[in-house]
């Protein structure tokens, strides 16, 4: 199944992308695809729902506006430097462990929302990277096992404030968690929708230029592995979103760096998990 989140934000309401491409009103399903709705079986309970209904269900209209295909999740973490060539254009060393930060989850947004830039901001960064979505609360989950926790999979752009994120001290959060800066979707996927995840390609343009091209198998670290070794530091709740990393090819690779201004325009995709089209627009003003 794709799952879809359709609306206005915050009021955003449930919903399932048709094998033919069509949206489809879920609301008669009676759940949104929360916390709540992962981690009481609700992926096994919609799917003869979705068989019944899919084609009487209502339509949703192409231009409805598409929100992040999950609703409140409890944390946002992300993998950072986990392609051995986005690590080596970074100037960092391949990491020996899967290096963990996080992002606020109030920067969760639609995949084709505006990227509204930070205050001051004069290196914002994209980064495209494949998101997993976790279905079953997960502590201590042994590496063998780790697949069985996972509701989906779903695209992501992590974007990042460089100079927030590298030179005003602390921890990287301080640059990954600007409002709008984690559009999510189009839609969830469950893994039957999406194959060998390890073998998908990924890609990214800024105003129609290619500036990253990858592919999952060149991941440091599995999501197998990355899903058992998170929850060895912190308990996973359904609906959690981990985030895997970036292959090479953001702005603060090129010599010198290139970042985003106001009207730019980036879209990205992942295989299988359909893209995203964001506009660069100004910060908000007091």
């Amino acid at each position: 199944m794709k799952l879809i989140r359709f609306g206005a934000p915050g009021a955003e309401k449930p919903g399932l992308l048709a094998p033919d491409g069509a949206r489809v009103d879920a609301s008669a399903f009676g759940e949104d695809w929360d916390e709540a709705f992962f981690g009481s079986g609700g992926l096994a309970r919609l799917a003869p729902w979705a068989e019944g209904n899919l084609e009487s269900a209502p339509r949703v209209p192409d231009h409805e506006r598409l929100g992040p295909p999950v609703a409140r999740p409890s944390k946002i973490i992300c993998i950072g430097l986990n392609y051995a060539d986005h690590a080596k254009e970074s100037g960092a060393a391949i990491p020996k462990e899967p290096v963990l930060f996080f992002k606020a989850t109030t920067a969760l947004s639609g995949p084709d929302d505006d990227v509204v830039l930070p205050r001051g901001s004069s290196k914002t960064d994209w980064e495209v990277e494949l998101a997993v979505v976790i279905g079953r609360r997960a502590r201590y989950v042994a590496l063998e096992e780790a697949d069985a926790f996972v509701a989906g999979y779903a695209l992501h752009n992590d974007y990042s404030e460089r100079e927030h994120q590298l030179e005003r001290e602390g921890q990287w959060v301080k640059g990954k968690s600007a409002d709008t800066f984690a559009p999510l979707g189009p839609f969830l996927a469950t893994p039957d929708e999406v194959g060998d995840v390890g073998q998908l390609d990924l890609w990214l343009t800024v105003n129609g230029e290619s500036r990253q091209k990858g592919t999952t198998a060149k991941m440091v670290f599995g999501v197998s592995h990355v899903v058992s070794y998170v929850s060895q530091f912190m308990t996973l709740l359904p609906g959690d979103v981990i985030s895997t990393g970036t292959p090479p090819g953001v702005g603060l690779g090129f010599h010198p760096p290139v970042f985003l201004k106001a009207g730019d325009v980036v879209e990205c995709g992942i295989e299988g998990l359909g893209r995203q089209r964001q506009r660069i627009v100004p910060p908000v003003q007091p």
